[in-house]
């Protein structure tokens, strides 16, 4: 029997086997939300596309309200959309609006609150320096700056830059298509009835949430039991529907109950491999099913999650073009008490965080830490993350944790 591989290899097999991003398509940018680039983004127009004033008030030339009190003549207004159109001369002022393009020959714009106007002239109290409260043209972007980059994730803020640069349709990756199969005699649906001996199955839902976050659309394999023909059943499904990603729960080790490695391996599985120094996931299956990259999980509920967040999430970014997909998510923490020495194994502890705006979060691992116990799982902020073989660490210490309730993307 071969040796668990560390985790940072198990990570680097899995993205390396993948055949490279799923294809491109095109789509209104009223639908992109939430999609990932397949190009860059260059802007197709200068934001704002003329010097546009800050504020409320007056277009001014700054040189003709140096010395103040002093009187202009209103010879116009440029609002929003309705720009004045002609040039400002001397002593001369345009009412202008929030947004609205200053006039050529103005520098400057008077807000209203330090001027009074009547009769059509306004009385500037207050003398302004030129370029005040006057947005630039190309102040936000140029046209043919590049915003965006192929492998972004298009949340709100992206989406209207991209929209603000004149595009209506975006080539995105299309999302991968990822299979999840349950299986084991012992789970039941939510809401089916439950035998005394039989569980409800959770992981599916855990697992499909994961991966439709990190941008897939996913697809339920249902529940199979523990036979050779109903596993084999559920796998010609997923591979005819063309799964980029085909995540199996539960089954995957090499107990007499464990039959999907052998069902995968009648089917034409190049297995990769399925043992990783990980805790909890221990028993964690990798390889290829002819298109199909397949990732069998292991069954308890915890390992589960934990492991989809380690490999199935990085494996469909990846999938998507997003250049950060392998990159390492955790971040500094401090201990919040003692640890003892580790074993071979690379842990992901449940825990709780203190924090604070002016120091790193203190850490605080959970007392129990069963893998199947997902009420802890629930309530915890983060996974403490322990190297094999780490020594007995004093509280205070440094470390490095995984939030959890920080997004993917």
């Amino acid at each position: 029997m071969s040796e668990p591989i560390p985790v940072a290899e198990a990570l680097r097999r899995i993205l390396a086997g993948l055949p490279g991003p799923v294809a491109a398509e095109t789509v209104a940018i009223a639908e992109a939300a939430g999609r990932t680039l397949a190009d860059d983004v260059q802007a197709t127009r200068t934001q704002p596309p003329f010097p546009a004033s800050a504020m409320d008030g007056y277009a001014v030339r700054a040189q003709d309200i140096a010395t103040c009190p002093a009187t202009l003549r209103i010879v116009g207004t440029s609002a929003a959309g309705h720009g004045f159109e002609g040039r400002l001369g001397a002593g001369e002022a345009v009412r202008i609006f929030t947004g609205a393009p200053v006039p050529e020959g103005a520098d400057a714009i008077l807000i209203q609150e330090n001027a009074d106007a009547e009769d059509g002239r306004v009385v500037a109290h207050e003398s302004v320096a030129a370029g005040r409260f006057v947005r630039p043209s190309g102040l936000d972007f140029r046209q043919g700056d590049t915003l965006l980059r192929a492998g972004d994730t298009l949340d709100a803020r992206r989406t209207a830059l991209a929209a603000a640069a004149g595009h209506a349709r975006l080539a995105v990756r299309r999302r991968p298509r990822v299979a999840i199969l349950a299986t084991g005699d012992e789970l039941v649906a939510p809401g089916e009835p439950a035998r005394w001996d039989q569980i409800v199955a959770s992981n599916a839902l855990a697992v499909a949430a994961l991966a439709r976050e990190a941008g897939a659309e996913t697809m339920d394999l249902g529940i199979v039991g523990d036979t050779l023909e109903a596993l084999e059943e559920a796998l010609t499904r997923a591979v005819a529907a063309r799964a980029d990603i085909l995540v199996t729960l539960g089954g995957a080790s090499v107990g007499d109950h464990d039959l999907v490695q052998s069902a995968l391996t009648r089917q034409g599985l190049e297995l990769g491999f399925w043992r990783v120094a990980l805790r909890p996931g221990k028993p964690l299956m990798h390889g290829r099913l002819g298109a199909t990259t397949v990732i069998g999980l292991p069954g308890n509920p915890v390992s589960s999650i934990v492991c989809g967040l380690l490999f199935v999430v990085p494996a469909i970014r990846a999938l998507l073009g997003d250049p950060r997909a392998g990159e390492d998510r955790s971040e500094p923490a401090t201990l919040g008490h003692a640890m003892p020495a580790n074993d071979g194994r690379q842990d992901y502890l449940r825990a709780r965080l203190d924090t604070a705006p002016d120091r790193l979060p203190v850490v605080h691992p959970e007392n129990r830490q069963d893998s199947s116990m997902l009420s802890v799982l629930g309530q915890a902020e983060a996974l403490l993350i322990r190297a094999p073989h780490a020594p007995a660490t004093p509280a205070g210490a440094p470390c490095l944790i995984l939030r959890l309730d920080r997004r993917i993307l």
